[in-house]
């Protein structure tokens, strides 16, 4: 009995513990959003374009420069529009716990889009090199890969409300 009690106190520090992380990477877009959805620079000012070409002189994969240069910068002020409310969309869903595997999907292939935008070490690269390249999108790519096949429950919206409905039923929340 001490070990099944060991086990579940581990395995709710392990639920809490993963939560917590799904709500500070939802906190951290949020802030990315912030500027980009209530200020005008990113969207409507040259923001993103801005990156977009940085991105082109010092770092694409080769297969996303046809795709950066010919498809995406002819269409930058919508997509502009796109990345913010898609990272403020993508901040709220985690950080509230709603619609977590859906937000965390569409992260993932946010991170991965950026990272073969932006991370490319060069031909003559070691392989350490194209992970050490990308270290800044790939973490964040690991943690919603995680939590699109995880249940980041704990935290959220939704497991408070399945918590004031059992008390207003009379019934107690099972742990």
């Amino acid at each position: 009995m001490v070990g099944s009690t060991r086990t579940m106190k581990t395995a709710g520090r392990i639920t809490v513990a993963f939560s917590a992380l799904r709500f500070a990477v939802g906190v951290l877009f949020l802030i990315f959003a912030e500027y980009k959805v209530f200020g005008t620079q990113f969207t409507l000012h040259g923001g993103f374009q801005y990156w977009i070409n940085e991105f082109l002189a010092s770092g694409a994969y080769p297969f996303m420069v046809p795709i950066l240069k010919f498809f995406v910068l002819p269409h930058a002020r919508p997509i502009a529009f796109l990345v913010a409310y898609g990272e403020l969309a993508i901040g709220l869903g985690l950080a509230l716990g709603i619609l977590v595997r859906l937000a965390s999907a569409f992260g993932l292939l946010y991170m991965l889009a950026l990272l073969f935008s932006s991370n490319y070490p060069g031909l003559d690269a070691q392989l350490w090199q194209y992970f050490g390249a990308a270290l800044d999108h790939l973490v964040l790519a690991l943690c919603f890969a995680a939590f699109v096949v995880g249940n980041p429950d704990e935290l959220s919206v939704h497991a408070f409300l399945r918590r004031r409905e059992m008390k207003v039923d009379g019934t107690t929340a099972e742990k």
